[in-house]
């Protein structure tokens, strides 16, 4: 692996570190940016940024007017499932299981 940069950086007693300036620009991050760490089978680091999902502009703006419908009519924004709905819901997933403790495997946002 041929280095383009190679910086040092020394560990507090708290198992903090900064990240060198020079770093920091080669990888385009600032104050409040993200970075992950990914370590190989031969213990070496690699350090990305951490790229901000693009926001879709459709689903920013119908969760703005949910949001701002709710704030205007409380009283029929949030009402109780029903009982048809809710015994529809449960025919639904009758045959689905789940283990809320089991790990999800693969990439997850929630």
């Amino acid at each position: 692996m041929t280095s383009v940069l190679k910086e040092e950086s020394t560990i507090t007693a708290k198992g903090q570190t900064t990240v060198p300036k020079s770093v920091r620009q080669a990888l385009g991050v600032d104050y409040g940016g993200r970075i992950t760490f990914t370590v190989d089978a031969q213990r070496r680091v690699i350090v990305e940024k951490v790229e901000d999902e693009a926001a879709d502009p459709v689903v920013g703006s119908f969760l703005n007017f949910l949001a701002q419908d709710m704030a205007a009519n409380p009283q029929r924004s949030i009402v109780p499932l029903t009982s048809a709905l809710l015994s529809r819901v449960a025919v639904l997933v009758e045959d689905l299981e789940s283990d809320p403790g089991e790990t999800i495997d693969g990439e997850t946002v929630l």
